[in-house]
């Protein structure tokens, strides 16, 4: 069974809620809008023994869809950060991997460790997003009438089918979605800079990047900028490239961490 498949703990942020203390990396996951940990069930059989993962789950979904939501941006990123500082142990490195919205707040995260004196990841990698020219919702769109808000989730193809025909599934989508929606609408760009290594990935025909070269906007972000990995598809890419994805996020992981340790 997957670390991530057992969602029954109430009240946490990280899914699994114990790192293995084995493995010599820490990697947070961060998903997109409206979803949560189970987005990456099937990353931990991806990754090597060293490297141990923990997915996000952000109130008001899943095991936590009981818990009230945030709808704005720095209050949500201020949860989160505690949460992280909370988890992290005093020597291990780690990293963050978000996609989307979860790239959006890996991003903030790492600026605010940074502006805070705190350890920052051993790698940054950002899916799906970029602080320029990718399409940021608005207040008015995350309050689109349901069968509006499940066309425009269709087309993008965030959730399983079976979400779609399911009432009580889509009752528990929509509202987390409209949230995050409104989270990603309150986003103001400072364009700040991490010090961190960081990658970027997408896919080719992604409907939400609205400029042709948004993703290179990310060289400015790091003076370690470790390039831009393209795959063929739309938003959500990553669910049929998630290997070629984990496996290129983990060379960079090896390659960092070799140099930490010599």
């Amino acid at each position: 069974m997957s670390a991530f498949a057992d969602m029954s703990t109430a009240g946490h942020w990280f899914h699994p809620v114990e790192s293995d203390p084995e493995a010599s990396i820490r990697l947070f996951l961060l998903p997109h809008a409206g979803s949560g940990a189970i987005i990456y069930r099937d990353w931990p059989a991806m990754l090597p023994r060293d490297v141990t993962a923990q997915a996000v789950t952000l109130p008001g979904r899943h095991n936590r869809h009981e818990e009230e939501t945030y709808e704005d941006f720095e209050p949500l990123l201020e949860g989160l950060y505690e949460a992280v500082l909370d988890e992290l142990d005093d020597e291990r490195p780690f990293a963050f991997f978000g996609h989307c919205l979860g790239a959006q707040l890996a991003y903030r995260l790492t600026v605010r460790l940074q502006r805070e004196g705190e350890r920052t990841p051993l790698v940054l990698g950002c899916s799906g997003w970029s602080p320029v020219g990718f399409y940021q919702p608005t207040e008015e769109e995350s309050r689109l009438p349901d069968d509006e808000m499940l066309e425009w989730i269709k087309k993008l193809g965030s959730f399983p089918a079976e979400v779609y025909d399911n009432p009580e599934m889509l009752a528990l989508v929509i509202p987390a979605l409209r949230a995050d929606l409104r989270v990603s609408a309150r986003y103001v760009d400072d364009q700040a800079v991490v010090s961190c290594p960081l990658a970027s990935y997408g896919g080719s025909t992604d409907p939400l990047q609205q400029a042709p070269d948004a993703m290179s906007h990310w060289a400015g972000r790091s003076p370690r900028y470790l390039g831009h990995s393209e795959f063929p598809g739309g938003h959500f890419y990553i669910d049929n490239h998630a290997l070629a994805v984990t496996t290129d996020f983990t060379r960079h992981l090896h390659r960092f961490m070799d140099l930490l340790v010599h």
